[in-house]
């Protein structure tokens, strides 16, 4: 089969790659769109080390069954699916409890750190286990199916607490997770929903897809905007999508008393510096968000129905071929003007 390799850090190439073979719980998947994540972007440098060469990357993917491992029964031949990224056991503790972005024998799709490899989806055919797809709607084309993952991460902070209709929510960064964010919050009844962000044309896009405000640090002080905004109380919760601290920091702070935060970025390993004496006096509740944890049908039916629209942000669908030049693209200091780019094995 084609694959698109990475050979050492920042160096791609097509090459013909074994096809693998379905394990007995397995499925084999002809790959019709795979979308290029940020985080492929910081593994393919080597900045991370969760990309180890040789490895075929990608884990945001769509297509279609073509053959099936002896011991699974549910799919068949043809079937249109996508995956999750993660490769959860379904047996630990986490796993019975639903939470298996939490998983302890957790493995990622595309990712290979020290413990283990796990080729992915920038290829022609990938095996993944059966447990971890999901049934496409008919509708749905391949390219916006390929955006599922990002969807169910933007879903599943959402869902981390408790919307009231009448809440100001607060989404700090307008970047493709934060503009699914602000989709989501909409979904979920949030009644106004303030886009803060560097780029006037995210904060643009942010309007239209379901942001009430849009508010630039560069031009405005966010914090005493959104006290306007509300009366001078403050957001009821805030969602930050960047993870540094200036952003994490303007989170909190846009934040009334006894409001939340969910953190969603997660841009550094290094330790971020935390307000922890503001976060305790107004009693803010701080929630961290990891993955998604089975928001993908959910996720899949607010795309097909419009409620999520993906299309605004697939900046273009381009052939494996081209994957090597985006990887650059996409790497380089103007990077972040370009959106979602999906390739077609």
């Amino acid at each position: 089969m084609k694959a698109l390799l990475l050979t050492a850090p920042s160096t791609l190439a097509v090459v013909d790659f074994p096809s693998p073979l379905p394990a007995a719980d397995d499925v084999l998947v002809r790959i019709r769109a795979c979308g290029i994540c940020g985080s492929d972007i910081h593994g393919w440098d080597g900045s991370t080390g969760r990309r180890q060469p040789p490895l075929i990357m990608g884990h945001e993917a769509a297509g279609e069954i073509v053959a099936t491992g002896p011991r699974v029964e549910k799919w068949r031949a043809g079937d249109r699916v996508t995956f999750d990224s993660t490769i959860y056991c379904g047996t630990c503790r986490f796993c019975r409890n639903g939470q298996i972005n939490l998983c302890e024998h957790r493995r990622v799709v595309g990712v290979s750190p020290t413990e283990y490899k796990q080729h992915g989806a920038f290829a022609e055919l990938v095996a993944v286990p059966a447990r971890i797809l999901y049934r496409l709607p008919d509708s749905l084309p391949f390219d916006q199916a390929a955006m599922i993952e990002p969807v169910s991460i933007a879903v599943h902070a959402v869902q981390r607490i408790k919307i009231a209709p009448t809440d100001t929510a607060v989404v700090v960064g307008s970047g493709m997770i934060g503009l699914l964010v602000i989709q989501a919050l909409r979904w979920a009844g949030a009644h106004r929903i303030i886009a803060v962000d560097l780029a006037e044309n995210r904060l643009a896009l942010a309007l239209r897809l379901g942001a009430t405000h849009a508010l630039n640090p560069s031009t405005v002080d966010v914090a005493a905007e959104v006290a306007r905004l509300t009366d001078g109380l403050g957001a009821d919760v805030s969602l930050e999508v960047v993870g540094v601290t200036p952003t994490v920091n303007l989170a909190l702070a846009v934040l009334k008393r006894g409001g939340s935060c969910v953190l969603v970025g997660n841009l550094s390993p290094k330790t971020q510096d935390f307000p922890l004496q503001a976060v305790v006096t107004k009693e803010i509740t701080v929630t961290g968000t990891c993955s998604s944890a089975g928001e993908y049908p959910l996720g899949l039916d607010l795309i097909a129905r419009g409620v999520i629209d993906v299309k605004p942000m697939i900046e273009t669908v381009a052939p494996l071929e081209d994957g090597a030049a985006w990887f650059a693209k996409l790497s380089a200091k103007d990077g972040g003007k370009y959106m979602k780019v999906i390739l077609q094995p």
